[in-house]
């Protein structure tokens, strides 16, 4: 029976041509093997001479944490010697310790100086300047011929470059009391090593010596301000000496005027201005007592704790040859086992992928140019 249908005639002429397409298709891919192999084999070794010539980066890394109190042991020592200088010691034999110098002394304070440290640009570049890696970069581009403004911001743009590779960023970055990633990029394993390693030291070598200076200077302020206290005080217990030598003198006047020359017992007011009961032998030894006076602690008792916090103060001294870690090291800083990139082995396998992709394009085209002549 003799299908009559022109929708089924019409569908089959379709599929018909669709097979017949493809069959060519097939046999054009095939016809142009040689073609694809040629340029797979030629994207294989384009990727693979990029990966062997481009310029290798390897990072290497540490991971840290806020110090132990055995990391600052040596600094703290140098620290609290100072401490019963800025204790204030009262008449009823109670002590006030004060906690100016804590602050110094805060492990999470001296952790977070040494993170903002580690991430200083200026830091950054002052290590990069010392550089022999970064100086053949810069030795490249200053041999480029460029003018002076364009050699200032490519110069620019090659610290900021570098900058980006040395970095100090949390383990986990959503928890703030997460330890700290360090992490410095260079052109070879061996170098992002000892590089990794210099600038750690450097800046616990800035970090030590900025401690020991802040240490210096709360001390050298505070000596400073005992000083004004001591002027003071014996500003002022001058002053009391002069006036009490003034009023024995007036006493003792009016004491030989009134012919009182023993102690008397009276009941008079002894807050009276010029007191004459010591009589005038008294009084005029009491003068001459007054106008003797060498030490000022006789009269003004708290001259004796300044000059003693001095005393101290001459006697201590900041070591600045003392050791310490502002830091934990949690991991060591080691040599990378692979490379930050070029990874070769994606890049030959995307260059074969890519030189396939290619080579099969063009056979396709030559056949569809072909098919329409």
């Amino acid at each position: 029976m003799v299908n009559s249908n022109p929708t089924n005639f019409n569908q089959n002429m379709a599929q018909s041509r669709d097979e017949i397409d493809l069959k060519e298709l097939v046999s054009a891919l095939w016809a142009g093997k040689l073609s694809i192999v040629i340029f797979t084999l030629l994207g294989a070794a384009c990727a693979i001479s990029y990966a062997l010539l481009a310029q290798q980066w390897w990072s290497s890394h540490a991971l840290i944490s806020s110090p132990l109190p055995q990391d600052i042991a040596a600094y703290r020592e140098q620290v609290k010697q100072f401490q019963p200088v800025f204790d204030v010691y009262q008449d009823d034999g109670t002590v006030l310790v004060s906690t100016e110098l804590d602050a110094l002394v805060n492990p999470n304070v001296l952790f977070q100086r040494f993170i903002s440290a580690f991430n200083s640009n200026n830091n950054k570049s002052d290590f990069l300047d010392t550089s022999v890696q970064f100086q053949t970069f810069k030795v490249a581009l200053e041999q480029q011929g460029l003018d002076e403004d364009s050699l200032k911001d490519s110069l620019r743009s090659l610290y900021a470059e570098w900058f980006q590779r040395i970095s100090a960023t949390l383990s986990e970055p959503n928890i703030p009391s997460s330890p700290y990633r360090l992490s410095l990029q260079s052109t070879t394993k061996t170098s992002s090593y000892e590089l990794l390693i210099d600038y750690l030291d450097l800046i616990q070598a800035h970090q030590n010596a900025d401690a020991l200076n802040n240490l210096e200077s709360l001390v050298q302020a505070k000596k400073k301000e005992l000083i004004q206290q001591k002027n003071i005080l014996e500003t002022q217990a001058k002053g009391e000496l002069e006036v009490e030598a003034e009023r024995a003198k007036y006493a003792l006047e009016i004491a030989k005027a009134a012919q009182v020359h023993r102690p008397i017992l009276s009941g008079n007011n002894k807050d009276e201005l010029f007191d004459i009961d010591l009589g005038t032998k008294a009084l005029d030894e009491k003068v001459k007592v007054l106008k003797s006076v060498k030490n000022l602690s006789v009269v003004e008792p708290r001259l004796e704790q300044i000059n003693a916090k001095l005393k101290m103060l001459d006697a201590l001294k900041v070591d600045r040859n003392v050791r310490f870690q502002t830091y934990k090291l949690l991991e060591d800083v080691e040599q990378p086992i692979s490379r930050d990139k070029p990874k070769r082995a994606l890049v030959a396998v995307l260059g074969t992928f890519f030189g396939a992709m290619f080579g099969v394009g063009i056979v396709l085209i030559r056949f569809a140019f072909r098919k329409e002549s």
